[in-house]
């Protein structure tokens, strides 16, 4: 099994994430802020896009604890990690900063893709 350890902090806000490669399955979790938790979980599992056949697309399920608004990030790195790297993709986050604004969870949201970004690279050189 690889294991893959990053964060980014552009803004005030720093975002961690383990990865793992179970076989050819991927594992992400992220994290950040005051209270990590586990908020939501995605399932992503890639397919021919609808639009073009030629071109990996991917499909998710997400399964979102009340309370919690972590679905978004988990919807979009699992899909996007498992469309790049043509594999199934589990990913949990949990991120909590109290009062945020708009302008903060675009930050937070930004640093959850550069951090899929990464995990692809990694993945797709090593894995």
């Amino acid at each position: 099994m690889k294991e893959f350890r990053f964060s980014t902090s552009e803004g005030d806000y720093t975002i961690h994430s383990f990865s793992m490669l179970l076989g050819d399955d991927l594992l992400t979790c992220i994290w950040g802020g005051t209270q990590p938790h586990i908020g939501a979980v995605a399932v992503a599992l890639p397919r021919p896009s609808m639009a073009d056949p030629s071109v990996t697309s991917s499909t998710s399920s997400v399964f979102t604890f009340v309370g919690h608004k972590e679905d978004e990030v988990v919807k979009m790195v699992s899909e996007t990690l498992s469309a790049r790297l043509n594999r199934k993709v589990v990913a949990a986050a949990g991120i909590h900063w109290d009062h945020l604004d708009e302008d903060a969870v675009t930050q937070i949201m930004e640093n959850c893709r550069v951090l899929a970004e990464k995990i692809g690279d990694v993945v797709e050189r090593e894995g």
